[in-house]
């Protein structure tokens, strides 16, 4: 099995209150009163309480084309990589040039060449790193990349990848756009970064320290759903889809997947003690307890992510992975189950058992 050796966050320098940004924004958006209403209480009820941002927050006033707004993703993205992908490496002991395999992916911005190659001179990754960038996956692209890099693995098993993830999502909010998919999105994504290490099975035998090991995963992808979830690229940029549907599709699928899934590897829901969730927003974190009949608390770490850092696209699992191993470090042979959903509408499910002696 692959394994996890170095997970890390990044977040940009400037971080509001959610009041700040509700009150600056709103005039921007809509011009409608009524509407502004509409919005206020939609941040209110978002359970996001901050966000960090990119830009100052008087910057988004200003009438900017998807040009302009893309020429800021790659300076910002580019940045924040480094700074999440370091910051990953030097966690796991692992050299720049030692890293046989990236990931990148974003869904808030387009860069050619990607940001992954303007990574290569920044850190010292060799000039032959193999390099797949991935765009589309959306919010679900964090615990995708993972299974992909599990993948590679698999077949590499002395080898390094490494996924990194970056979401400016604040750089995609729309002016003058009053549909309640964009009166949702203001008050609930923010901008971030984040950076996964895993090593191939035989590398990972050698090392002497401990992480969360790949067991499995699986993937999903639900028929009728392409109008629930995405974006649609436009003269302005990346104007969101978002509806109510997104709590139903889990309604309807997660609980008998999750389950199946886990069956595939002998155990059930009640056999897992540690649950990453993708923190899509209040209805989708209780739609997820609901279909899996968790107990309370079992998602309080996607909770508290979703109200410190709003949700951050596919970077928010991983941020909610590194939170969860910093404050509950997790004891020999600990089972993990991290998912996300994204457009599609499509599902990862990834199970993770932490490496070490069990208790």
């Amino acid at each position: 099995m692959s394994r996890i050796v170095g997970v890390s966050a990044a977040l940009p320098a400037l971080s509001y209150a959610q009041t700040e940004i509700t009150d600056t924004i709103a005039p921007m958006i809509t011009a409608d009163l009524s509407k502004q209403a509409v919005l206020r209480r939609l941040h209110q009820g978002s359970r996001v309480e901050r966000r960090h941002l990119v830009l100052p927050i008087e910057r988004y006033l200003e009438e900017q084309s998807f040009t302009e707004t893309n020429g800021l993703f790659i300076e910002a993205a580019t940045d924040l990589a480094e700074e999440a992908l370091a910051a990953a490496l030097s966690q796991a002991g692992v050299r720049a040039d030692e890293v046989d395999f990236v990931l990148f992916t974003s869904v808030t911005g387009v860069s050619a060449p990607s940001i992954d190659a303007l990574l290569v001179p920044r850190l010292g990754l060799r000039p032959d790193v193999k390099r797949v960038p991935m765009f589309g996956l959306g919010c679900v692209a964090g615990a995708a990349g993972i299974a992909r890099l599990d993948d590679y693995l698999a077949g590499h098993p002395t080898g390094v990848a490494v996924l990194i993830s970056v979401e400016l999502c604040s750089l995609t909010v729309q002016r003058d756009d009053d549909s309640m998919a964009n009166l949702v999105a203001s008050g609930l994504f923010g901008d971030g970064a984040a950076a996964v290490v895993m090593v191939g099975a035989e590398r990972a035998i050698a090392r002497s320290d401990d992480g969360f090991d790949v067991v499995g995963s699986r993937s999903a992808l639900y028929p009728d759903t392409r109008h629930v979830l995405g974006f649609n690229p436009g003269e302005t940029g990346f104007r969101i889809v978002l509806t109510a549907g997104v709590a139903d599709v889990i309604d309807e699928h997660f609980g008998d997947d999750m389950t199946l899934f886990l069956a595939d590897h002998d155990a059930t829901i009640d056999d897992i003690p540690r649950w990453i969730a993708h923190p899509g927003g209040p209805r989708v974190l209780d739609a997820f307890s609901e279909a899996l009949d968790l107990p309370p608390g079992a998602l309080d770490v996607s909770w508290d992510s979703l109200a410190r850092v709003g949700n951050l696209s596919s970077a928010s699992v991983l941020h909610v992975l590194a939170d969860s191993i910093r404050d509950s470090p997790p004891t020999g042979g600990e089972l993990c189950a991290l998912f996300a959903l994204g457009p599609g509408v499509c599902a990862e499910l990834v199970l993770l058992r932490w490496s070490g002696a069990t208790e």
